[in-house]
Formats: structure tokens, sequence, C-alpha cells
């Protein structure tokens, strides 16, 4: 299977800063010193094309909502569903432009379902979120819920509707978020108390059935914290690799998945290596399970 690989090499619009948040900016040069490439060519997956999409200096301005807009329009232009879009490295804040770059591919009408991995829900809106971050908001940003300018200079015609949004595991939601999604039409599947993914696997199939395509996303926080330690956002009480690519094995044997990514690796210090291998063991073995119910 051939996909394009998508090195993003971004928080949010720019590499910058050294705290641990900004250092997730490094994970998809230290994938690609790694070897990712040739990883990937060993799990049956051939990166076709590899794109790096940076913002030019003379795009960039003083407000961060357009700057992510911008940014992730690049990743639009990036993200053409028909050639498999493989993200890694970045942050949650891209997923705009990974949905956007679908719609690209299929029409603003088209039925896209969105499967979110993730200790959290990142469907806080500037009016509810306990902290303003905006990594904290993607996912209400792509239903259309605040911040439009992030949303259309991403390229998204139109947003996603709630009832295509199937949130697994988000084990730690601000309680006004959590109160949020219980107003919309969105699903949340939990693993069981052994990792367990029957749960999972029926909400995908329940989402299938009202969708045409789909795109997969993966923040690195929905493993436990012991395979994760230097992540920013780092969660206990959380998940093994097995278990995870278990969950998401259902969403690739639908046939409709078209686009899928693993964000928010940090490389760096003597955690980095754990957080890199586990992070790396998400993006083979997703990869892998792509390429073996596409063929």
């Amino acid at each position: 299977m051939q996909v394009r690989l998508l090195l993003v090499p971004c928080v949010e619009s720019t590499p910058e800063g050294s705290s641990r948040a900004a250092e997730l900016a490094q994970a998809s040069d230290a994938l690609i010193v790694a070897g990712i490439v040739d990883q990937l060519a060993n799990v049956g997956v051939s990166a076709g094309r590899i794109e790096r999409p940076l913002l030019p200096p003379e795009q960039v301005s003083g407000d961060p909502i357009t700057n992510l807009g911008r940014y992730n329009g690049l990743i639009s232009d990036a993200a053409d569903a028909e050639l498999r879009p493989l993200l890694v490295g970045g942050t949650c804040s891209h997923l705009i432009g990974m949905l956007a770059g679908i719609q690209k591919t299929y029409g603003p009408a088209a039925r896209i379902g969105l499967v979110w991995l993730d200790a959290h829900g990142d469907f806080n809106t500037p009016e509810i979120s306990p902290s303003g971050m905006l990594g904290g908001m993607p996912v209400a940003v792509s239903a259309g819920l605040c911040h439009a300018r992030w949303r259309e200079l991403g390229g998204m015609a139109s947003p996603i509707p709630t009832d295509r949004i199937l949130f697994i595991d988000v084990r730690n939601l601000d309680p006004d978020e959590a109160r949020l999604i219980s107003t919309t039409d969105a699903t949340i599947a939990k693993f069981g108390p052994r990792g367990q993914v029957d749960e999972i696997a029926s909400a995908v199939q329940r989402l299938a059935e009202h969708v045409d395509h789909l795109y997969v996303h993966i923040d690195s926080d929905i493993l436990d914290i012991s395979l994760q330690p230097n992540h920013p956002t780092a969660e206990p009480d959380g998940q093994d690799v097995a278990a995870v690519l278990a969950s998401i094995r259902p969403a690739f044997a639908t046939g409709k998945v078209r686009a899928f990514s693993v964000v928010s690796i940090n490389p760096n210090g003597p955690e980095g290596q754990i957080s890199m291998r586990s992070g790396t063991e998400l993006i083979l073995g997703g990869a892998r399970i792509w390429a073996e119910l596409s063929a």
C-alpha cells in the first residue's frame, strides 16, 4: 500500500519555543532520523511522497487563529484523500487540515466520520475552556462551534455534524466540556476494564453505516502515562499499544478510512526514548492494519 506521508514539524502553526509542549514539533524530524520510511516499508507501506508543510514567514501574523487556519490550509493541500495521507508529528491542532483534505477530495457535502482517539475531548470552546488553550478546541472547531476563521482558512467548506464524531476513551474531560458533548449527537465509546474493544467496535460500526469516509486520529496520550511519560498532557489509567491498535482495527475493516494520523509525540530527554518507541509502534501498527485491510 502506498501513502502520502505528512511530517508536521509544528505544534500549532510554527516550530517555536523550548517548552515540553513545543518539543512535540521535533517528532517528525526524530522519526525520519530513526528511519520511519524504511520501517513503514517493512510493514508493507510505501511513502510515495513526503510532505513537510511549513508556513512562510511572511504569512505568519500576530493572530494565532489566522496562523492556525493558514497552516491547516497547507496541510489540506497536501492531504489528498485518494493518496491515503498519513500524518505523523504535529498535534491535534492539525485536525482541520486533514478533514479539509478529505472534503477537497470528495466535495463539501461528503459524509465524513471522525474517529477521535485521545485522553481528552478537545471539544472546548473559548467560553468554557478553563485554560483557553487552542489545542483543547480542534474538535469543537471542526463541528462549527467556535473559531470559524480557523476552519475556513484551513479549507473546511462545511463543519462536521456531531453525529459523525466518535470519541474513543476521552478519560479526562473538563466538566463544561463533558456537558457540551452531552448536548450534541456525538458518541463516546470506552475500553473495557481489561482493554476490551467491544463497545468501541459497535460504535465504529454504527458510525460507518451513515458515513462514506472515515478519518482516524490518535493522540499518543491515549496511552498510559508510563508509555508517554513526557507528553505535556499525559494521563494515568490509559491503555497499552496493543489495546489501542485493536480499537482502530474495526474502523479500517470498514474500508472507509481515507486518512490516518498519530500526533503529539515528544522525542526529547531520557523519557523521549519511551515516548518515541510507543508512538512509533502506534504509527507502524496502524499503518500495517490499514495495509492488511486494504489488500
